[in-house]
């Protein structure tokens, strides 16, 4: 199987999934921006090729790279980069070589927050109303007669939390347009609830092999727009209304052979139209693995390898290579700014924490929704997250 990866590079971690295809047996071929001699050598362990391109966003250079592969090794089964920026340029690639995997005609729904929504109603999932935005004089009378203030405006293709705005009144909008914009926005109503997730691998046939649940801070938005400090965790279970949710979502999208991030909210009060105070509303779904370290996180929090498990999917369309029997924790990532000062350093937190997983600088590209300096930490019980969240967090 000839399987090309597009950045293996970047993210750092996302070595791993060609690490473990190439365990498997698969020809796990490279293109990237970042010069050979400058690679990791966990990258270019993890390949067979490699081929360096002047710059990604360059279609016919990442084109050229694809058919010199295909020239050489013959057909191209798969090719993924697993990172949303890249995900309508991985599906053009895969259209024009007729290569297995998500075509554009596919990828739009899964990348337009618009049309997303029809797909989660499909699935039976309330979503937040919305149009897309034209002139300040339309969209109040929106906001009037429709959904009130406050409603977020957010690019309807765009990547996480980035260019995502709260607009509390008639002058915040009004200032919007003044700002101005270059794509196509979105605006909709206003969303109080808890950010939770659906992350996991399915197969060919969209069934879930391996699932797990992410709790978020009520607004990624804020965390990005102001700079300020990220926390969420790994739960140690799925609750049951979010893995039936989750999967049916995928039904419905048709999503095969990847690993996904649906997003939800739980809502925190009653919202007309929507749902009660507990109720389970879409927020957006991503397919490609959650942002940053957060596959390790499931790692270490699930005890399993994820990166595993999707190289088994994509070779054998069912997990052969990992053990499913499994103890279970919470798995805690906290984000550091560097604009405050805190109380305890790394040694000393590490002193009464010895068992923190991994510490480290995030890169400058994930600082915005990740933090600068991140911890990431398991516990057994919920208590002990909460007690080491107070201290990393603390300041002088």
């Amino acid at each position: 199987m000839n399987f090309i990866f597009i950045s293996p590079a970047f993210p750092k971690n996302y070595y791993n999934f060609c690490d473990r295809l190439k365990r498997n047996g698969v020809n796990v071929l490279g293109i990237g921006d970042t010069p050979y001699n400058e690679l990791e050598q966990n990258v270019k362990d993890s390949l067979c090729e490699y081929y360096k391109v002047v710059s990604l966003e360059n279609y016919d250079e990442v084109y050229t790279a694809v058919a010199f592969f295909a020239f050489k090794y013959g057909k191209i089964d798969w090719l993924e980069s697993n990172n949303e920026y890249w995900l309508r340029q991985d599906a053009k690639l895969r259209t024009d070589f007729n290569i297995n995997g998500a075509k554009m005609d596919d990828v739009v729904s899964f990348t337009s927050k618009s049309e997303m929504k029809d797909f989660y109603k499909k699935a039976g999932v309330p979503v937040a109303r919305y149009k897309f935005c034209t002139n300040v004089e339309d969209d109040l009378k929106y906001i009037e007669d429709e959904i009130g203030f406050p409603v977020v405006v957010k690019p309807n293709v765009g990547v996480g939390a980035q260019a995502t705005y709260r607009l509390e009144n008639k002058e915040d909008l009004i200032n919007f347009y003044k700002k101005g914009f270059q794509v196509p926005y979105i605006m909709e109503e206003y969303i109080y609830g808890d950010i939770t997730s659906f992350d996991g691998i399915c197969d060919s046939n969209s069934n879930v092999v391996f699932c797990d649940n992410e709790i978020f801070p009520p607004s990624i938005m804020d965390i990005v727009n102001e700079n300020l400090e990220t926390s969420y965790y790994v739960n140690k279970e799925v609750p049951a209304d979010i893995k039936k949710i989750g999967q049916k979502v995928l039904k419905a999208f048709k999503i095969r052979s990847r690993y996904f991030h649906l997003e939800f909210f739980r809502l925190t009060k009653d919202k007309k139209g929507l749902g009660k105070s507990g109720d389970i509303v879409a927020l957006e779904v991503n397919m490609r693995p959650p942002g940053g370290y957060t596959p390790d996180m499931i790692n270490f929090g699930q005890s399993v390898d994820t990166y595993q498990i999707y190289a088994d999917i994509i070779c054998y369309d069912k997990i052969i290579n990992v053990k499913m029997d499994h103890p279970k924790y919470y798995c805690f990532y906290y984000g550091r700014r560097d604009r405050f000062d805190y109380k305890y350093s790394y040694d000393e937190i590490k002193d009464k924490y010895p068992f923190i997983q991994m510490h480290g600088r995030m890169s400058d590209a994930l600082a915005g929704a990740m933090g600068n300096e991140f911890y990431i930490a398991r516990f057994e019980f919920i208590e002990d997250l909460l007690k080491f969240k107070e201290m990393v967090s603390e300041k002088k």
